[in-house]
């Protein structure tokens, strides 16, 4: 029996209206696996390789839905992914007579009405959208989402490891406690680390199975370097990178929204002088959602247009923007996991290959993004970084709960969030602790038996803030004759006549006014590209031993141009004095007239750790986070004895972030919407967990070889 016989005569005959020759190994796999039974799903495979008709393919044909109640729900990381996805569910369903219901802040009103009215067939929401309804429709959460049949997840890598993920499989499990019977659960990814993990995401490992397709197409690529030190992007790579797209369809990923403007503006410049076409755009998440979904649109139509899209990661995760024939990377992604996305956007015709150009611009991004690359062509990808012990997320939720419940017991709110799946692992002692400190601070008050939300709680639980748990910097609207353009973080830029870059285009700031954050801009010629808030991202300890083994290799690259090869040679001969013969376990050690130079080629967290360690010696120095590199103004006597000392108490380590968090509250917030409402002791837990490494900085110091010039 095919897997194409188990489908109910409707998909039939949707598949053969389609005019489909085969179904995909992952669709086959799932359509056997899913309706043979109820057990959970982990659906991985490489990107347009047909994993949402493998999820709904069997989904639809087994499911009944003239019961009622929503019987499925499609949840997606992104409005815009829900958006699109929207249009292929409700194409799938017509064959059924299947309703099919966005559900988020930005979706109609009239269909939302319609499904609260009568509860039936598939909702697509995001995690802010069901913690919405928890909070603000307690009992419409049960009349719609009581009857669950299946919940899909899309993009179930982009949850794992995240206070997104957290906030979701809590969400998950408040919901199974509406069901009579048990829902099943189907995640869909083609970027998974550690598939452990993302089976522990459902809450029952045990019942939970991983469906991989390892099928792949091996991209095209090629790695350019223009060597450049100036906060601008060399005008010889912007000539070639408009050579290399000028006539095909392609997406450039640069790693920052400022950046992908000055991409996007540059090129239109260079099509302009050269009689070109217009159709040079940005995408990222400060432009406006209406431009965003014309862009989307303009790509997913342009069958014979050419065009690009300067992006960040807006346009990473499965949105449809139809075919495109090259990716642009400009200097080094963080991790292999994004890459692998952004690599995924090309070839997704069945007869077409990927093609990838790399553009590094620093020798340091240059190595990082070659280290990717091969790590990438090993099948590495970074394992979630998972947080046992995400107070600061029990705390969102016990005040989420005590708002759905209008009051409930200080016991049962423990119980309740100990058989969370989400929380397993907090002992049930800590969250008395914390429920008792947001009842001093008036978060929560109790009364006779039972907590309820407090004086100050209630301005917390009552913004629209508090259904998400990622940061969001405040935003000024921008605005031209009464268009919105996009959004832009207050900063020294946004005064009246600063010329700024956004969606793509040049304008001037005609005036800012505070009250209504919003800047009034009008068109101009030149101008320089906005600064944005956020950091660089966490490089992975893999990645930069790969960077390690390549400077100690004699490998040559085809795939490198000659500068780049020229840059290599140059690092090569640079860390050809120092006597490594392990690259997991020796590090390079300079020593100057006033300086040690210790090359750590360590995570991005580790090395947090260690300058954390260091500040704790004493030792004054600086840190070169893309070499790796820490700069010791000491002697090479007293770094050595004081690196064999470096090991620190966890007692040692409290008292001094403690110190950090009370002087400088805002440390927190580089890892934390909501830990500032926790006591100082659990703060400096989520501090130590999320934003150093201290088990892989204790690993890397016992096993660490200081190797100095031979």
């Amino acid at each position: 029996m095919s897997a194409f016989d188990y489908l109910s005569d409707s998909i039939k005959r949707y598949i053969y209206d389609k005019q489909w020759d085969s179904l995909r190994p992952i669709q086959m796999a799932a359509i056997t696996r899913i309706m043979g039974d109820d057990r959970h799903y982990i659906l991985a495979s490489r990107t347009a390789s047909g994993k949402t008709e493998a999820a709904f393919l069997p989904i639809l044909s087994k499911v009944d839905f003239s019961s009622p109640g929503v019987r499925v729900l499609y949840i997606s990381p992104l409005i815009a992914l829900i958006n699109d996805q929207f249009q292929r569910v409700e194409d799938l369903c017509q064959y059924l007579d299947v309703p099919v219901t966005k559900w988020h802040g930005e979706a109609n009103r009239s269909r939302k009405q319609q499904l609260l009215s009568k509860p039936s067939g598939i909702v697509l929401i995001t995690p802010e959208s069901i913690e919405a309804m928890f909070v603000n429709r307690p009992f419409e959460v049960r009349h719609l989402f009581g009857a669950l049949d299946y919940v899909i997840i899309d993009e179930i890598h982009s949850f794992l490891g995240t206070d997104r993920g957290i906030q979701l499989q809590s969400l998950l499990a408040r919901l199974a406690v509406l069901q009579e019977k048990r829902f099943s659960i189907v995640g869909l990814s083609a970027t998974i680390g550690d598939y452990k993990e993302a089976k522990k995401f459902t809450g029952d490992e045990a019942q939970t199975v991983v469906l991989l397709d390892k099928s792949t197409r091996q991209p095209q690529v090629w790695f350019k370097y223009f060597r450049h030190e100036a906060d601008e992007l060399p005008p010889d790579l912007l000539k070639d990178l408009y050579q290399e797209v000028k006539d095909k369809k392609a997406l450039v990923f640069p790693n920052t929204r400022g950046r992908a403007e000055e991409i996007a503006v540059k090129l239109s410049k260079l099509s302009d002088r050269t009689h070109g076409h217009s159709n040079y755009f940005s995408h990222h998440s400060s432009v406006d959602k209406e431009v965003r979904e014309y862009v989307e649109q303009f790509a997913k139509n342009s069958r014979s247009v050419p065009f690009t899209i300067s992006c960040t990661s807006t346009l990473e995760l499965g949105i449809d923007i139809g075919t495109v024939d090259l990716v642009g990377q400009v200097d080094a992604t963080y991790s292999i996991a994004s890459l692998i996305q952004r690599v995924g956007r090309s070839g997704r015709r069945e007869d077409a290959q990927s093609q990838l150009l790399f553009y590094a611009t620093r020798p340091w991004s240059l190595l990082q993004a070659m280290a990717c690359w091969l790590l990438y062509n090993e099948g590495f990808i970074e394992p979630a970084g998972i947080e046992r012990y995400a107070y600061d997320l029990l705390l969102h939720q016990a005040l989420s709960i005590v708002k759905e419940r209008t009051g409930i017991r200080n016991s049962a709110l423990i119980k309740t969030l100990h058989q969370n799946a989400a929380f397993w692992e907090i002992d049930p002692d800590d969250t008395a602790i914390i429920l008792d400190h947001l009842c001093q601070t008036e978060i929560l008050e109790q009364v006779q038996h039972d907590l309820i939300i407090g004086v100050d709680g209630e301005a917390v639980v009552n913004s629209r803030d508090f259904y998400s748990v990622f940061q969001t910097d405040e935003q000024f609207r921008v605005v031209h004759a009464g268009n919105t353009i996009g959004e832009l973080p207050l900063s020294i830029q946004i005064v009246p006549g600063q010329n700024i870059l956004l969606a793509a285009r040049i304008w001037t700031i005609v005036f800012v006014d505070e009250n209504s954050r919003r800047v009034e801009v009008r068109p101009a010629p030149d101008g320089k590209k906005p600064s944005f808030a956020g950091g660089a991202g966490n490089v992975h300890q893999r990645i930069r031993e790969k960077m390690l083994a390549i400077l100690e290799s004699q490998e040559t690259y085809n795939w490198l141009d000659k500068a780049g090869q020229a840059q290599l040679y140059e690092l090569r001969q640079e860390f050809s004095v120092f006597p490594i013969a392990d690259s997991a376990r020796d590090r390079p050690l300079l020593v100057t007239t006033n300086n040690v130079l210790a090359y750590t080629f360590a995570g991005t967290k580790i090395n947090r750790t260690i300058a954390l360690f260091l500040k704790m010696k004493g030792m004054e120095f600086e840190l070169d986070e893309d070499a790796s590199l820490f700069e010791v103004k000491t002697t090479l006597q007293h770094f050595l004895e004081t690196w064999s000392q470096l090991r620190q108490t966890e007692e040692e380590i409290d008292t001094v972030i403690g110190r950090d968090l009370t002087d400088v509250p805002a440390l927190l917030q580089k890892c934390s919407k909501w830990g500032r409402f926790l006591p100082l002791r659990y703060q400096v837990l989520l501090l130590k967990s999320r934003y150093y490494d201290l088990p892989g900085t204790n690993a890397l110091l016992d096993t660490l070889q200081w190797r100095e010039v031979s």
